[in-house]
């Protein structure tokens, strides 16, 4: 979020579309009980909220040609 306060929203979209996927993948690769607040729903439907919105953050982010993307 710092860097979409920043002004520089297409690196804040996909660091936070890299987020959720990365929230994904930890769903699916720890237990219940270690999962902690990613475990809210079922594993499938937690997977799938998480996934989606980031898919279509960082695609977003991409396709969206104003602006730079690059971390400088």
């Amino acid at each position: 979020m710092v860097r979409v306060l920043m002004e520089h929203w297409r690196q804040g979209g996909v660091l936070l579309g890299g987020a959720l996927l990365v929230a994904a993948v930890l769903r699916v690769a720890l237990p219940p009980e270690q999962a902690g607040l990613l475990a809210i729903r079922s594993r499938v439907l937690d997977v799938v909220c998480y996934v989606v919105p980031g898919i279509v953050m960082v695609l977003l982010a991409v396709t969206i040609t104003r602006g730079q993307l690059t971390l400088a």
